[in-house]
């Protein structure tokens, strides 16, 4: 302690009073010319202990408080500072002022009866147990504050700081204020100490008033003058050092630096203070929920906080906190309605689908008909409190469905709008998609195998080229080509079958000469099946070739027609049966498990059934059995070619349960003749009805046939019965 008071003691100190023009609002105006805030702003720098408002207009009890002590000067304590980079020094503060009674708004009465300009240029002051001055809110509540008495109840004053407000003062004449400063300042000079002229409130200065002060200190010895502002800590400390090396000579002189330039130096100063604070509250703060009690205690340690903190106050950190905090509560807010616009167009998509439903609906009246859909709470919820931005449910878990209020956001509508546009978009290209199909239907110009290119200009218009895109109708033009291709070929094959005779003096196994296919050619050359084809004369000519195979070697593999043969019928029928006959389950049934029976009828008159019959009976084994795909069928076969209600042309006799029926005809005659007996055996059997048993129409055709009827007209003949008998 005894060498911490020494080292102390080493440390010069000075005494420094400020004064300026005071007393009633007659003579200062509404307000005082700042002498308190620069006080406040040099002993206590930090924003949150600097003060704008220190009246002067006190009651009784307050002027005769321990602070005021019934004197009309206050004492604002000590500080130790390095000023201007010079070693450290210590100052005590004093301001004369002159404090009103607020019941006869004329100055207090104190023990110092002499006016303000004598008593100001004291330089000897005494007032014991004076305590020093915080701000107002302290007089009458001392003992909420820190007391600290006047250093042995009286101080020497070793210069003065002469205080000119320079901004626009409300009642208050300048030149009034330049002559009462100037009489002060006379009576100052008598005391031989150090003056300098402190320009304050410059952050509103008037520039003629600058000038003036000016002028006055030029005039009186060339005195020293500081621009100042105590609001925004300007030129303070500069003022305070530039009087304590006039005191004393060994201090460095003080560069007097122009308020603009200082002010510019101190707002820089700010600026990065700001960057580097915003820099650490982003770096600890990242959710919105966070509290500004929680966040300062965790970044009070921080110089980022600290040097923001005392540069701009409490207040303004906690303003850019907030400002963070509600930066990231919008970004979160954003995020949620950015994932729930995302979501609408599929809500629609599933609950409103149709465009008859909703094509004539507003945004506000589809609302009611999205309510009613049964889905409707699996995409969307309805808040107790809406909008739900302003709601806690920006915090809910249930991020998945869309607050329903959404739905009357101008983003909304704008999406209901694109899903109703959509929706005709579709409408009108699946009815451009029909009449394109329409027109390559109708179109006598495309025929099988011609190229788009070639088609295109007969087919395509400007409706077709606006709303189909090329893949799609080209798709469309190729899938009709490959019908048509395939309904040409087929007739072509019908064809081929009505001229058989060009065929028969063809050489076994021989490639047809180019004479014989040119002959074939000429003879089938004015035929439309012909012609259509012309587009495809290589798969015209491979098709020709393949029937010339197939009189030679007639088995369903040559056939044109597989799988639509008669073999391949056969097989079909018998692969496809559904259910074993009843006969399965009786003792006297075969023994080999690997064997199934069949019982076919074959109905056909003029011999035709027999002949089947014969062929099939020919692809048999000796015990007539009848192989397929590794799967072996004992088969029974029962030709009928009469009156199907006579017994011995029954379908079903008490030994024979038929499981199918193949019907063949040849003529006009024989598809009556079929016809009949399918509904002469349904009319008199009702069990067992040949209705439920699969049936197979089949056109033979014979070679050599004089019958006079083609085969393309028998042909839609039976495709018309078969129609009608479902088989």
């Amino acid at each position: 302690m005894m060498m911490a008071r020494k080292q102390d003691a080493r440390i010069p100190t000075y005494n420094i009073s400020v004064v300026g023009l005071s007393g009633t609002e007659k003579e200062k105006g509404q307000c005082g010319v700042g002498k308190s805030c620069l006080c406040n702003r040099f002993v206590r720098p930090s924003a949150d202990e600097f003060h704008l408002d220190h009246t002067s207009v006190l009651s009784t009890s307050d002027f005769g408080g321990r602070v005021v002590n019934n004197d009309h000067f206050l004492y604002w304590g000590e500080v130790v500072r390095s000023l201007e980079e010079c070693s450290e020094c210590r100052a005590h503060v004093v301001e004369q002022t002159e404090f009103i009674d607020d019941q006869t708004f004329q100055p207090h009465r104190s023990t110092a009866l002499q006016p303000y300009i004598k008593r100001a240029a004291a330089t000897k002051l005494a007032s014991a147990e004076k305590l020093m001055y915080f701000c107002t809110d302290q007089l009458g509540l001392e003992q909420d504050f820190e007391q600290k008495q006047m250093p042995d109840g009286k101080l020497l004053v070793d210069g003065f700081l002469l205080c000119i407000d320079v901004s626009r003062g409300m009642n208050r004449n300048f030149d009034e204020q330049l002559k009462f400063v100037s009489n002060l300042y006379n009576q100052l000079a008598k005391t031989k100490k150090p003056i300098v002229v402190v320009l304050t409130k410059c952050d509103e200065g008037v520039e003629r008033y600058i000038r003036d002060a000016h002028a006055f200190a030029l005039s009186k010895k060339n005195l020293q003058v500081v621009e100042t502002s105590a609001r925004s800590n300007v030129n303070v400390d500069l003022a305070f050092g530039t009087l304590v090396q006039l005191v004393d000579k060994s201090r460095g002189k003080t560069k007097i630096i122009p308020y603009f330039e200082a002010l510019k130096q101190q707002s820089q100063q700010i600026a990065a203070a700001k960057d580097k604070y915003e820099w650490l509250v982003s770096r600890v703060v990242k959710s919105h929920n966070e509290t500004w009690a929680a966040v300062s205690r965790k970044m009070q340690p921080a110089p980022e906080y600290q040097d923001y903190v005392y540069l701009e106050g409490t207040p303004k950190a906690k303003k850019l906190f907030l400002q963070h905090v509600q930066r990231l509560k919008q970004e979160h807010i954003e995020r949620r309605r950015r994932t729930y616009l995302a979501l609408l167009p599929q809500a629609l998509e599933a609950l409103v689908p149709n465009l008859d439903e909703i094509d004539h609906l507003s945004c506000s009246k589809v609302q009611r008909l999205l309510e009613g859909k049964g889905d409707f709470s699996k995409w969307f919820v309805v808040l107790e409190e809406t909008p739900w931005d302003a709601t806690s449910h920006i915090d809910s878990a249930d991020a998945e469905r869309i607050p329903f209020d959404v739905m009357e956001t101008p983003a909304a509508e704008q999406l209901y709008e694109a899903h109703l546009e959509r929706l005709r978009n579709e409408r009108k290209r699946a009815e451009m998609r029909r009449a394109f199909q329409e027109n390559l239907e109708a179109s006598p110009f495309v025929t099988p195998g011609k190229p788009w290119e070639e088609a295109r200009s007969f087919i395509m218009n400007e409706d077709f080229y606006m709303w189909l895109e090329e893949p799609v109708y080209m798709d469309i033009y190729g899938k009709h080509q490959k019908r048509i291709i395939e309904r040409a070929k087929e007739e072509f094959q019908e064809l081929l079958l009505e001229y058989s005779e060009l065929f028969y003096e063809l050489e076994l196994d021989a490639k047809p000469s180019k004479e014989k296919m040119g002959v074939i050619q000429e003879v089938l050359g004015e035929e439309q099946r012909f012609k259509a084809l012309q587009k495809l004369q290589a798969e015209r000519d491979a098709l020709i070739l393949k029937h010339i195979h197939f009189v030679y070697h007639p088995t369903k593999e040559t056939c044109p027609s597989c799988p639509l043969c008669v073999d391949s019928r056969v097989e079909q029928l018998l692969g496809s049966r559904a259910a074993r006959p009843a006969e399965r389950n009786q003792k006297n049934f075969l023994s080999d498990p690997n064997v199934d029976r069949i019982n076919l009828v074959i109905l056909g008159k003029d011999g035709l059934a027999r002949e089947l019959a014969n062929e099939i009976r020919a692809l048999c084994t000796n015990d007539d059995k009848y192989v397929i795909e590794g799967k072996m069928y004992e088969l029974s076969l029962r030709p009928i070619e009469g009156n199907v209600r006579l017994p011995v042309n029954a379908f079903q006799t008490p030994t024979f349960q038929p499981h199918g029926c193949l019907c063949l005809y040849n003529s006009k005659e024989s598809l009556s003749y079929v016809v009949e007996s399918i509904e002469k055996s349904a009319a008199g059997r009702r069990e067992n009805h040949p209705a439920h048993l699969p049936l197979t129409l089949m056109l033979v055709n014979k070679r050599g046939d004089a019958g006079g009827e083609t085969l393309h007209s028998l042909v839609q003949q039976g495709q018309q019965i078969a129609g009608k008998l479902q088989c």
